[in-house]
């Protein structure tokens, strides 16, 4: 029995094949997530910067429309690399990944389809199957892609009708809850997804999947789910100009633009090291989220919700979704750039009088 063990453990190491939470729901879910980036978030970009040309640069849109069609395919592609796949894994995972995007379940008259949560469970599946065929034949040409396509099929039929009922209910259960108590619920949505992003996983394929518009489209209250969207934006943003602000001090301006605009998630090892520096944009985000739902009504979708202001992707997704009007910039300024630096700043201020917090505690290599 022990041989056996050892025998398929070097099997699984030789075809680099090491089930774990950290490989599927980090390194695979932060791929999935770049897989985004590079189609629908991308669409969304270029479909706002068209929107604001006023008809000028419709060949933008055209563009638009191109990458969010490959959706499917790029987080495909994205997650077997981040697998350490063979190529042929990795090229038929394209497939997998573009058949789990449509498939899910017919609700209420309406086609729901898994979307990017789909995607992730199916070509896991798919991809790690594909791996434990690749080359162990002499017409692996065949065999191999033939495992992906056919695994993945199978998987995305049986998986992906389950995921749409799911997404679909809970994209009802925020909109409900939202809609009965928006104050409550933009500090709850902008406090956890503001924690998630700074967190090492991916918030932004998260709110691809609760947020995605489909879901929103089949809620029970369409706006009150772009709301939620809208506070989860919001509190992304909190976090990183929230610890770009109070880590000034160590890091100086290198360390504002690395976390204003590229990922609070540089701070985790302190945060491990002294979970109280989190504290200020944690407050940060509860105040800005409740003003989102409430006062300002900023609402948002999709992988901009999770992206905070990396590339000011979150600030572009609330605009694309909000409009333009003055009110929407009023409240983009405010509650995801002033707000947060000057609440954090304060609440950070009161930390270190009292001596929580201490000059160093937020050092990063920037």
């Amino acid at each position: 029995m022990t041989k056996q063990t050892g025998k398929l453990s070097a099997f699984f190491e030789r075809k680099q094949i090491r089930p774990s939470p950290k490989v599927y729901f980090i390194d695979a879910m932060g791929a999935m997530a770049l897989g985004l980036f590079a189609t629908l978030l991308m669409s969304t970009i270029l479909g706002t910067v068209a929107d604001l040309c006023k008809g000028h640069a419709e060949f933008l849109r055209e563009i638009a429309g191109y990458a969010k069609s490959s959706t499917g395919m790029a987080i495909g592609v994205a997650m077997a690399v981040a697998l350490k796949a063979p190529p042929l894994v990795i090229y038929s995972c394209a497939v997998v990944g573009a058949m789990a995007n449509t498939m899910g379940a017919t609700i209420g008259g309406s086609n729901y389809s898994a979307g990017p949560a789909g995607i992730f469970f199916v070509v896991i599946i798919a991809c790690e199957l594909g791996k434990v065929v690749s080359k162990e034949t002499k017409v692996d040409i065949l065999v191999t892609p033939l495992t992906v396509l056919l695994s993945g099929f199978g998987a995305a039929y049986l998986l992906c009708p389950a995921v749409a009922y799911v997404m679909y209910y809970l994209g009802n259960f925020i909109s409900i809850a939202t809609d009965f108590a928006p104050l409550l619920m933009g500090i709850v949505v902008s406090v956890v997804m503001g924690i998630v992003l700074t967190l090492p996983i991916s918030s932004a394929a998260i709110c691809s999947v609760i947020f995605s518009n489909a879901v929103i489209a089949g809620s029970a209250s369409p706006e009150a789910l772009y709301l939620a969207a809208g506070a989860a934006a919001v509190g992304c943003c909190c976090q990183m100009v929230g610890f770009a602000v109070i880590s000034f001090r160590e890091n100086r301006f290198g360390g504002l633009v690395a976390q204003g605009l590229g990922t609070s998630m540089l701070q985790m090892g302190n945060i491990v090291r002294k979970p109280v520096i989190w504290i200020p944009a944690i407050f940060a985000s509860a105040v800005c989220g409740a003003l989102s739902t409430t006062v300002f009504e900023l609402k948002c979708s999709g992988t901009a919700a999770g992206m905070g202001t990396c590339g000011l992707v979150g600030p572009i997704g609330i605009l694309a979704d909000s409009g333009y009007s003055t009110m929407v910039w009023a409240g983009l300024i405010l509650l995801c750039v002033v707000l947060p630096a000057i609440l954090s700043f304060a609440c950070n201020e009161v930390l270190r009088k009292v001596g929580l917090v201490k000059t160093g505690d937020m050092k990063i290599d920037v």
